[in-house]
Order: structure tokens, then sequence, then C-alpha cells
């Protein structure tokens, strides 16, 4: 039966089911090889980390990100859509496109925040109990800076042991990036009162806002 004929709770209960150590959050060191910093102007990132819902309502609380919108990435155009993606073999990624300012965050900082707070980078292929390469964790480079930024702290990472288990985190080209349905956008925002979001979500915001205080804003970012 697919998810877009089950009554609203159930949905909003089993579609995006993540639990990860981001939900407790983990304080990790500032990147040591970061972007170059510009002034003015904007720039994209693209990270695949479980569930869209709550990795798009973290860095929608982040100083400096313009806008935030869920997708699909790794896969083609024609199979970018919730219902192929769900059968976990479209070579889709439940995505995010975060639209930043790089005089206000950078690149590294982005990262940090990522492997920080918005899901656990030790699970394979799966995000709590979401199980499927649509779950995985990845980061998808748009340019050579970028690839070298990602590679440079997943290798700080795992020589500062930040985590008990290894990091499984893909760097990987960004092919494109397909924008979600309407349901999924802001699903965070417009639902705070789901118990899902209070569950897996919630907590994520909560814990960016207790680790990175600095670069917690209370208001959200566009998701439009």
């Amino acid at each position: 039966m697919r998810l877009r004929l089950l009554p609203s709770l159930f949905m909003a209960l089993t579609a995006c089911s993540t639990a990860s150590a981001g939900e407790e959050g983990v304080k990790l060191p500032a990147p040591t090889v970061d972007a170059t910093a510009t002034a003015g102007g904007e720039a994209s990132a693209v990270f695949a980390g479980g569930c869209f819902w709550g990795v798009q309502g973290v860095f929608q609380h982040v100083r400096g990100v313009k806008s935030v919108r869920s997708g699909y990435s790794g896969g083609d155009a024609a199979h970018a859509n919730y219902d192929d993606v769900s059968d976990g073999d479209t070579g889709h990624a439940e995505s995010v496109r975060v639209v930043y300012d790089p005089a206000q965050v950078s690149y590294g900082q982005l990262l940090q925040v990522f492997f920080s707070v918005a899901q656990d980078p030790t699970l394979l292929n799966r995000q709590g109990p979401d199980v499927g390469t649509q779950y995985r964790s990845a980061i998808f480079y748009a340019n050579p800076e970028q690839k070298k930024v990602a590679e440079a702290y997943v290798a700080q990472l795992k020589a500062a042991h930040a985590f008990a288990a290894p990091i499984v985190t893909q760097v990987t080209p960004l092919k494109g990036f397909y924008p979600a349905e309407s349901e999924h956008q802001d699903y965070m925002h417009l639902n705070p009162d789901s118990l899902y979001i209070a569950i897996n979500d919630r907590p994520k915001v909560l814990a960016l806002q207790r680790l990175y205080p600095e670069r917690y804003v209370a208001t959200w970012a566009n998701g439009r």
C-alpha cells in the first residue's frame, strides 16, 4: 500500500522514521580545511542523511542559510518522485539543497552541523528504523573545492575518532537535485505538533541550539 493512501498520522509516524546520534548531538571540531570565504552572494550545498524532513528542519535554523529544499539526488529525473524513491532502487537519496551566504556561514561549518546533529554518519544505508539506499548518508559535492573540504573533514573526524563506529558517509559528485513534492517541503515547520516531529526531529534542532548557539537562529529559512 502506498503511503499516500494511509491516514496522515500513520504516514507521519512511518514515512520518515529516523532515530540517530544526531538527536542528542555530538560536539565536533571545526574543519581545518574550509572553503574560501566570499563577501555577499550565495552558494549551495546538497546533503543526504535519512528522512529529508529532519535534515531540512535543522538547516533551516542555521544562521546564514537563506533557503532549504527537500528533494532527491543520485538518480535520474524520471524516477525523482517519492513513490519510486521509496522502493530503494532508483539510486536517489532523500536529500536537501541548502542555499547560504558564504560570508555568514562556510561550507565547512555546514558540514560540521551535518555530522553533529542532522544525522548519524556511522549508519550504512539507514537512519534509525528506515532501511534502504534512499536513506544513506551522503555529501553531494558541486565543485572541486567542496570535494576537497568534504573529504578533508571526513578524514579529520576519522583521525580524531570522533565517533565510536566508522564513518560511512559517501562523498560523491552532484549529478542533479530534484525538488520533492510540495507535501514534503517545510514539513517540520508546518507540522510542529506531529508526533513524528516531536520524537525524531525537534531534538535535533534543540541539539543545534545547545551545541552551536552562535550558529542557531529561531526563525525558519525559506523552504519553498
